[in-house]
Order: C-alpha cells, then sequence, then structure tokens
C-alpha cells in the first residue's frame, strides 16, 4: 500500500503528476494506492475556505473512479493513537497522515519537507 498526501492527491486530481521523483512514481506503478480519511477531511476544509474548486467527495470519486486510487478504511481509533506519538507537528491532518502511513508500514508520497524529515517511509 501506497499513501497519499493531500497536496499530491490534488495534483493527480488535476491530472498533474505533482512533480514526483521517478522513484515515487515506479512505486505508485506498482503498488495498491489509498489516501486517508483525514485527506479526504482536509481536501474539504479546503474546498470550503475556497482553495479548492471541488469538494471532497468529487475529488475522491475522481481518484477512485480514473485513478483506481481507494479511501484506506482501517480504524480511526488506531490512525488517533498512532497520530498521539507524533509530536513533530500541530497540524492535526499531517499526524493523522503520517500516523496512517506509520500504521500500515507505508510509504507517504508527499513534497513536505517536514514529513520526509520526520517519517523515514516518506517519498517525493
Amino acid at each position: 500500500m501506497i499513501m497519499l498526501d493531500t497536496h499530491i492527491a490534488v495534483a493527480f486530481y488535476d491530472g498533474r503528476n505533482g512533480g514526483l521523483s521517478a522513484k515515487a512514481r515506479r512505486v505508485i506503478d506498482h503498488e495498491p494506492v489509498a489516501i486517508s480519511p483525514a485527506v479526504l477531511l482536509e481536501l474539504e476544509v479546503l474546498h470550503e475556505i475556497g482553495r479548492l474548486r471541488d469538494n471532497a467527495d468529487a475529488i475522491a470519486a475522481h481518484l477512485r473512479d480514473q485513478l483506481d486510487i481507494r479511501i484506506a478504511g482501517e480504524r480511526f481509533v488506531d490512525v488517533a493513537r498512532a497520530a498521539v506519538a507524533l509530536a513533530f507537528t500541530r497540524d492535526p491532518f499531517d499526524r493523522l497522515i503520517v500516523a496512517h502511513a506509520v500504521l500500515l508500514k507505508a510509504p507517504l508520497v508527499t513534497h513536505d519537507t517536514s514529513l520526509g524529515r520526520h517519517y523515514s517511509a516518506a517519498l517525493n
């Protein structure tokens, strides 16, 4: 399983490859890809504040139908418990997204340098 950070999910939705490294593209091409429900919530917040034109449901449907990117389904309590230990950021979305990847022992595709510094399985 490969997890995507929010800005990578948006780039894919917009038809861009997100400026990913060859390694990240290779991994994405050969593994199942998912987003955390925390990404879904962050997408909706970005839509509500006018930073995204389309809402989270429209973006998630496109990712699922066109790119086979699913919403990961682990129990929220397990993700939240993993997030408690991630004190490197006060951003609840980042904590939950990284925690979900940690829980799955999955790479997280992101351009966020802070996440990359604190999660050894981050790919850009």
